[in-house]
Parts: C-alpha cells; sequence; structure tokens
C-alpha cells in the first residue's frame, strides 16, 4: 500500500531530510585519501546523534553500521570497516538514512576521493545528472515508470550499467515503502500513478560495465559482476499538486 503524506508529515520528512543535506556537507569536509570508512561512519554517527536524531540503517535487518559506504566496484550496502582505507582516486558512495521524531529521510551520494581520472569524473557526473533526470520526470499525474523511462533513455547512449536488481522506493514513515521504482526502463512490476502526497527516494546506480550484480558472503556488499566501479546518488522527494520538491538538500 502507498502511503500518502499530509502536510505535516511531510514538514517532518522535510526537517529529517535537512539534517540529512547538512550531514553531507560535513562529510564532503572529511573524505581525503588516508581516511577509513569506519572513521566515515563514526563521524556520521556523532553528528546524528549531536542532533537528536537516530541513524536508520543501524540495526536495520542487522546492518551493522550508521551508514553504507560502499567504495569503488561495490555499489551499495558496503560495511564501514576499519581496514578499509580511502587512497587517491577512489570513489565512495555513501548512503545513509536518519529517523528525526519519527520521520525518515534517505540520501546517497558518490564522493571523489582526491583527484579521479576523466572516466571516472565522467560516470559520477552523469549518475547524478540521471538522478536529476528521473526527479523531473516524478510529477503529480505521471506514472512511477517515467522515472526508470528518463533515467534510461539519458544513461543509455553512453554504455553503462544501469542496476535493475535494486531500486528506489517510498520513504517518510519508514526505512521502505511502497512503491518500489524502478531506475531501468522497460521494467518488471506495477506502474502507478504519482500523486500529491506521496514521498519517493530516487537513486539510479550506474555501473562503468555490466549491470548484473553478484551479493557477497557477508549477505550485504553488492558488486558488479564484472568489477567495474559503480556510482550511487539519491534524493528523498516530496511530490505536490503543482511541483515536486527536493527535500534533502539545504
Amino acid at each position: 500500500m502507498i502511503r500518502l503524506k499530509n502536510d505535516k508529515q511531510i514538514e517532518g520528512i522535510r526537517k529529517s531530510c535537512k539534517l540529512l543535506a547538512g550531514l553531507f556537507e560535513e562529510l564532503g569536509d572529511h573524505i581525503k585519501p588516508g581516511i577509513s570508512t569506519w572513521d566515515i561512519d563514526r563521524i556520521a554517527e556523532e553528528y546524528i546523534k549531536k542532533h537528536k536524531g537516530t541513524a536508520a540503517f543501524k540495526g536495520y535487518e542487522g546492518f551493522p553500521g550508521s551508514i553504507c559506504a560502499s567504495v569503488n566496484d561495490t555499489i551499495i550496502h558496503g560495511i564501514p570497516s576499519k581496514k578499509e582505507i580511502l587512497k587517491e582516486g577512489d570513489i565512495i558512495g555513501c548512503d545513509i538514512g536518519i529517523v528525526l521524531d519519527d520521520y525518515y529521510s534517505d540520501r546517497a551520494y558518490t564522493f571523489a576521493v582526491g583527484e579521479v581520472n576523466k572516466d571516472v569524473k565522467l560516470l559520477l557526473e552523469r549518475t547524478e545528472e540521471a538522478l536529476m533526470r528521473g526527479i523531473s520526470a516524478a510529477v503529480a499525474g505521471g506514472r512511477i515508470k517515467d522515472i526508470g523511462k528518463a533515467i534510461t533513455s539519458y544513461i543509455e547512449p553512453f554504455g553503462y550499467g544501469i542496476v535493475h536488481s535494486f531500486c528506489g522506493h517510498g520513504v517518510g514513515l519508514d526505512v521502505h515503502e511502497e512503491p518500489q521504482i524502478p531506475n531501468n526502463y522497460p521494467s518488471r512490476g506495477m506502474n502507478p500513478r504519482i500523486k500529491p502526497g506521496m514521498v519517493l527516494a530516487l537513486e539510479p546506480m550506474i555501473n562503468m560495465g555490466t549491470a548484473d550484480v553478484e551479493i557477497l558472503e557477508d549477505d550485504w556488499t553488492v558488486k558488479p559482476l564484472d568489477g567495474s566501479l559503480s556510482a550511487h546518488f539519491e534524493h528523498t522527494i516530496a511530490i505536490f499538486k503543482d511541483k515536486t520538491e527536493i527535500l534533502t538538500v539545504l
């Protein structure tokens, strides 16, 4: 069931999203060569607690971290580790959720660590642009699959793999809600009408190579089958009758 949010609920979700946007600004100052993904996780957890929130992902179905820290060829759900030290030229996708006063926010951003090569920079820029194309297609009166269609039509000419095994989702009153939002088109499943009151987390995951993935033995870490680099960008958005608002920005 898709839960439509009222104005009070959207305002609560908005506050959670603003806190999350501030956290990403904070992390941008710390993500440099030499830092571990565990240290990034600690910085995020301390920031969330300081602002009276809770890390939405910690303990969710047993996940051990406060954030998902996905380096280079990890698509999503990377587990923070003291042994994983970032180096010049790496990329790291940070996927984070916050619960604030029982309202959930969700955002992901793939950071460049120092200087990255041209091809990697293009992957990041194009994946972020794919997210914005998806957001532009998420308007009242449209259909959920319009989002994946916008993402696919932009990304496909570059020859990248659009991850289809995982997708975006509803959010706001829980970590994951209906509807599921495929990033690829065409796709299987329901294609509900986009309505005012929907709060959605859009999150294209784009691989430099194949779209096919594998889940490692830790039951969390997701990687492309060919070991190619992967980028992940996400925003939480709210649908209104006359506009779509990106909530996870300052």
